[in-house]
């Protein structure tokens, strides 16, 4: 039996919500928001889904469906990037006096740019790796070591590349680990406070989509275009 990815009922609309959610998180960032006696950003508090989000396309739809959702929020998040500085950088009327809150919102230092470009490519195709290889090597069972598993190591490399390419040579190098740690512990946890509802979304998700796939034989290339056969436990290969 051969699918696209028009045929799942599901799938397109959770591509839209994690697309939005990425591009909300970005918006938010500049605001520091207090929760108990820590300060951390309003985009902490939003990034984190983005990896639940990968986690179910790959756990549900398979790796090169959590590889088209990542090509497409990458290219969403730098299309914002790259307008939101068009829009910043346009000269305002001399009667409208609000650029300084508009620039707040909207304007991203080209370095940042890249730094958290990079960064999300890197970590979201690490998780979605992750996720699909653990799920051979346990069998399809044990779906939490899987989310918390890829989250780990794509958070890590995530948090590492944001914050060694946006800060290194203008930051003491202390200053960065301290903010790797902090920002890399907060989200680990962030997703395993979410497992339960990483579990209920995913159990639907299979019911509702008839798909439980592992990605034997997958072209794990974050580049490959093409999609590749995907088998479920006593069934056909699915695409």
């Amino acid at each position: 039996m051969t699918k696209t990815f028009r045929d799942f009922r599901y799938y397109e609309i959770l591509l839209m919500i994690f697309v939005v959610v990425l591009l909300i998180s970005n918006l938010v960032g500049p605001k520091i928001c207090a929760i108990g006696p820590f300060a951390i950003s309003a985009a902490q508090l939003l990034f984190p889904i983005t990896y639940i989000f990968g986690d179910i396309f790959t756990e549900v739809y398979g790796y090169g469906a959590s590889r088209r959702a990542i090509w497409i929020a990458f290219f969403a998040e730098a299309l914002l990037a790259i307008l939101g500085l068009v829009a910043v950088t346009a000269p305002p009327h001399p009667s409208w006096h609000d650029q300084k809150a508009f620039e707040t919102v909207f304007y991203q230092y080209p370095r940042m740019i890249v730094a958290s470009l990079l960064a999300f490519w890197c970590g979201e195709f690490v998780n979605s790796f992750v996720m699909a290889k653990m799920k051979i090597l346990t069998g399809g069972r044990r779906l939490w070591t899987r989310t918390i598993g890829s989250t780990a190591a794509g958070q890590a490399v995530d948090t590492c590349v944001v914050m060694i390419v946006a800060f290194a040579g203008r930051t003491n190098m202390s200053v960065i680990v301290n903010l790797i740690l902090s920002g890399y512990i907060g989200k680990v946890l962030y997703e395993v406070l979410a497992t339960p509802l990483t579990y209920l979304i995913v159990n639907k998700l299979k019911r509702a989509e008839g798909m439980d796939p592992f990605d034997y034989g997958t072209n794990f290339n974050p580049f490959a275009t093409h999609l590749h056969q995907l088998r479920t436990p006593n069934s056909e290969p699915r695409t």
